[in-house]
């Protein structure tokens, strides 16, 4: 890609607990990415605003609230109405299994588990990324 790929980090909601988003965005500059950290209790409105005016390749949701079922679906109906059908979102926390599934079935990108290694997320956005914007690789 001609350009560092974009990512956006974003919790949302009333999930107060940051620490893992904050490793994976460091994690991720490491891995030679631009990423945009917008802090505590965003709206799914104020993700899918900032990713479009930040011109973003990714969206990654940190949520360990149990409102998976509600957030992912918002921020990808949002993206969807905003013409953002080219950026990925993808994200982790504590997520079961079956509801991982659900999720992917409405179009939301790959969930990871807490312990997942950072080498593994970042590989994964890489791909995603460069098979979206295959103009760009």
């Amino acid at each position: 890609m001609d350009r560092p790929i974009r990512v956006l980090i974003a919790k949302v909601g009333l999930d107060g607990h940051d620490r893992g988003a904050k490793v994976i965005a460091s994690a991720l500059r490491d891995a030679g990415m631009e990423v945009i950290y917008t802090g505590l209790r965003q709206t799914p409105e104020m993700v899918v605003n900032t990713a479009l005016q930040e011109d973003v390749d990714a969206i990654g949701v940190s949520i360990l609230s149990g409102a998976h079922m509600t957030v992912f679906p918002r921020v990808m109906a949002l993206m969807r109405e905003k013409g953002l059908d080219d950026v990925l979102l993808t994200g982790g926390g504590i997520i079961p299994a079956e509801d991982m599934q659900k999720l992917k079935d409405l179009g939301v990108g790959k969930l990871f588990e807490p312990g997942t290694p950072m080498s593994e997320i970042a590989a994964y956005i890489r791909l995603e990324v460069a098979l979206r914007r295959p103009d760009e690789a």
